[in-house]
């Protein structure tokens, strides 16, 4: 087994924080921040979509697996930090299209993706997750948006259609007014995951095997059914919500989330 090594493509402040290592016809990428759960950095994120998009167009992989330091978070959203200089709406605006980029050159790789998730797969996380080909997890893995009882920001539109796809309307309402993380048996049950496996290690495993059978498999098949879901999808996101995330970000709410997150107490909110 080859060592990890940080990809040589990514900016300097990257160094340790996202590991890419080739093992054979797999690319293993490693979100590594396990002391903060994995949380992501910006420049985790345009990692990870260069990652992707080098990983596409060279084909020195034949497919690739996503997963996170640690069995305690594959990823558990956005570091709390980059947020500290949003002033208004517009930010918020500007943040949802950066992470709309970034997810849709997840999604418009054309090699095989799993996510090997084990602990907390949350918010940028679990976006990241949804935009994968297959989702495996192991038995302790949670799933969610809890952006409610959080940050009280909102997602994206294309977000929005991706789960609705994912695992109908219902469940995401569920999922977002409530708070409440999906466990692997029920994640397992709704079909956002195809497995689960009692362990990280056993994940791990199930997820070289899964990626090797993948990519033994013929590509042009895989990437036009891939691409023909991606386009049929993207029609549910067509329609602009940039109104509706003006409101979120920039609602005095957002701003109390952010500081009773960072203080570590219950956000007092008031509607406004």
């Amino acid at each position: 087994m080859m060592p990890a090594v940080t990809i040589q493509f990514v900016c300097v402040e990257m160094t340790g924080d996202l590991l890419y290592e080739k093992r054979g016809a797999i690319g293993w990428i490693t979100f590594n921040r396990p002391q903060a759960r994995n949380a992501l950095t910006f420049a985790m994120y345009e990692g990870l979509a260069e990652i992707c998009s080098r990983a596409s167009a060279s084909h020195e992989v034949k497919a690739l697996v996503i997963t996170g330091a640690g069995d305690k978070a594959f990823a558990a959203g956005t570091d709390i930090a980059q947020f500290k200089s949003f002033e208004g709406g517009e930010d918020g605006i500007g943040y949802e299209r950066k992470m709309d980029r970034i997810l849709e050159a997840i999604e418009r790789c054309t090699l095989p993706t799993v996510a090997a998730i084990s602990g907390y797969c949350t918010g940028g996380g679990a976006a990241i997750a949804a935009v994968c080909d297959l989702r495996l997890a192991a038995a302790n893995a949670q799933f969610g948006f809890p952006i409610s009882r959080t940050l009280g920001n909102c997602l994206s539109m294309a977000n929005y259609a991706r789960l609705a796809a994912l695992i109908g309307p219902q469940r995401v309402k569920e999922m977002i007014f409530l708070a409440k993380l999906m466990d692997a048996p029920t994640a397992l049950g709704a079909g956002l995951v195809s497995e689960v496996l009692p362990d990280t290690a056993a994940l791990l495993a199930r997820a070289e095997e899964v990626a090797r059978t993948v990519a033994g498999h013929a590509p042009i098949t895989l990437q036009v059914t891939k691409e023909a879901l991606r386009r049929l999808q993207a029609r549910m996101a067509d329609e602009s919500i940039d109104d509706l995330i003006r409101l979120a970000y920039g609602s005095a709410d957002f701003r109390e989330g952010m500081a009773a997150f960072l203080e570590k107490r219950a956000p007092k909110w008031t509607g406004a």
